[in-house]
C-alpha cells in the first residue's frame, strides 16, 4: 500500500456518507479500509439511485453512483451484526485495527457488545469515532440527523439563497451535503490528531461527533458576524457579507463572478467597465463603504457587467489581475484544461462494469504519493479476503459462518 497511513488499519460500521466520507479519506490516503455491511443489501446508498454505474453491456449494477462517491480504495465485509458470531467477527476485527468508524444512533451498538467501553476493554489502544446527528449528549441525542435538517437547524439555509424582496426569495440548501461531508473532515483530522496523542501515550480514545456541532462550527465568518454584532446574517445570494462586490453579476451572454478583494482591485474593475467615477465617488471608494451601499451600488455593476459577453469580461479582467471565473456546469468543470491537468478525474478497474471514474482526492504528498488500487467495492467483494488473511480463518470456517447466517 502507498500513502502516508499504509501503517492503519480502519474498520468502517458507518453508513451513508458522513461516516464513508470519512473513511474514503483514510483509504485514500493508505489506510487499509474494511467496510462492514449487511448481507443482501449493504450501505443503504448502493441503491440511492439512478444514475447506477453501467455493466460492460450497457446495464445497471446494482450500485448508484451515490455510493461509488464515499466508497473508493475500501474492501467490503458482508456481516450480519445482529448474530452472536456476526458481533464476534466484529470484535476480532477491532481488535485487529486501529481506528473505528461508526453513526450508529446513541446505544445502538451497545447491546451488540460493539460500543466504544467494550471494544477499548480488549483493544485499549482503538481510536473510536462516534458519528451522529446531534452528538452523545443533549436532549437532542436520540434524535436521529440528516444533513438536510442540519442544514436548517444549524443556520446554514437562513445565510443562502436569494435575498428577501427579490424573485425566487428564500433559504436554500447547498447543491451536495455539505453538513455531512464537512463532519466527515473533521472526523478525519480528529482520528489523525488521536492517532498522534497515541503515538506519545499509547493511549486510544473516543471521538464524539456530531452533524448539528459541525454545522455551527464552520459558519466561520457568518457566525462571528453574529456574535460580533448581535445581528442576523440576512441573505445574500451569491454576494459576499463582508466584501462588495463579490457575487455572480450578468452578462450580455449569461453570468460569471466577479470577486473584487480590495480597492485597487475595484478601481481596475471599474477602469476596464468604463465607470471609473464610481470608483471616485466615496460612497464607494473603500470596501466598508461598498458593504453599507450596496443597495444602490450593484445595480450600477450589473448595468455595466452587461455590455460585454461574460468571456470578455474573464479575458480583460483577468489580464488586469481582479478576480473573476467563469460559472461552469459540471461537464464544463471536468472539460476544463486546469482540471484535467491536475488528473482530477480517476479511472480504475471494476470487477462488474469493467472501468469506473471518480474524483480524486485533492491532496498531492511529495513523499507518499497516492495509488488509489482499489475502486469502489462490489457488496462483499473481499469478505473472504479479511476474514483469511486479517482474521486467519479457514475456508471450512467460513463456509460456516456462511450456514449459520453471520455473513
Amino acid at each position: 500500500m502507498a500513502g502516508p497511513l499504509a501503517h492503519l488499519k480502519v474498520l468502517d460500521l458507518s453508513r451513508i456518507l458522513a461516516g464513508p466520507w470519512a473513511g474514503q479519506v483514510f483509504a485514500d490516503f493508505g489506510a487499509e479500509v474494511i467496510k462492514v455491511e449487511r448481507p443482501g443489501r449493504g450501505d443503504d446508498t448502493r441503491h440511492w439511485g439512478p444514475p447506477y454505474l453501467k455493466d460492460e453491456r450497457g446495464k445497471d449494477t446494482p450500485d448508484a453512483a451515490y455510493y461509488l462517491s464515499a466508497n473508493r480504495g475500501k474492501k467490503s465485509v458482508t456481516v450480519d451484526i445482529t448474530t452472536e458470531a456476526g458481533q464476534d467477527l466484529i470484535r476480532q476485527m477491532a481488535a485487529r485495527c486501529d481506528i473505528v468508524l461508526e453513526n450508529y444512533k446513541v446505544g445502538g451498538l451497545q447491546k451488540y457488545g460493539l460500543d466504544y467501553a467494550s471494544i477499548k476493554a480488549f483493544n485499549p489502544a482503538v481510536i473510536y469515532c462516534s458519528i451522529t446527528g446531534f452528538g452523545q449528549t443533549g436532549p437532542y441525542k436520540n434524535h436521529a440527523g440528516y444533513d438536510a435538517m442540519i442544514q436548517g437547524m444549524g443556520g446554514l439555509m437562513s445565510i443562502t439563497g436569494v435575498a428577501e424582496g427579490q424573485p425566487g426569495a428564500g433559504p436554500q440548501k447547498v447543491g451536495v451535503a455539505v453538513a455531512d461531508l464537512m463532519t466527515g473532515m473533521y472526523a478525519v483530522s480528529a482520528v489523525l490528531a488521536a492517532v498522534v496523542y497515541r503515538q506519545q501515550t499509547g493511549l486510544g480514545q473516543h471521538i464524539d461527533l456530531a452533524l448539528l456541532d459541525t454545522q455551527v462550527a464552520w459558519l466561520a465568518n457568518q457566525a462571528q458576524n453574529y456574535l460580533t454584532s448581535g445581528k442576523n446574517p440576512d441573505r445574500q445570494g451569491t454576494g459576499h457579507p463582508n466584501i462588495v462586490p463579490y457575487q455572480a453579476v450578468p452578462s450580455r451572454d449569461g453570468y460569471f463572478m466577479l470577486a473584487v478583494g480590495n480597492d485597487d482591485q475595484f478601481k481596475r474593475f471599474c477602469n476596464i467597465a468604463g465607470v471609473a467615477d464610481i470608483a471616485e465617488n466615496p460612497a464607494y471608494a473603500t470596501n466598508a463603504a461598498r458593504v453599507i451601499a450596496r443597495a444602490q451600488l450593484i445595480p450600477q455593476i450589473e448595468e455595466a457587467t452587461r455590455q460585454q459577453e461574460s468571456a470578455w469580461w474573464l479575458e480583460q479582467l483577468s489580464d488586469a489581475h481582479v478576480p473573476c471565473g467563469p460559472i461552469n456546469t459540471l461537464d464544463e468543470v471536468f472539460a476544463d484544461p486546469q482540471v484535467q491537468m491536475r488528473g482530477m478525474v480517476i479511472e480504475q478497474d471494476h470487477p462488474k462494469a469493467g472501468k469506473v471514474k471518480t474524483v480524486r482526492n485533492p491532496v498531492r504528498f511529495s513523499e507518499t504519493a497516492l495509488d488509489y488500487q482499489q475502486a469502489p467495492p462490489v457488496l462483499g467483494e473481499h469478505t473472504e479476503e479479511v476474514l483469511r488473511e486479517l482474521l486467519g480463518k479457514s475456508a471450512e470456517q467460513i463456509a460456516k459462518l456462511r450456514e449459520n447466517g453471520a455473513l
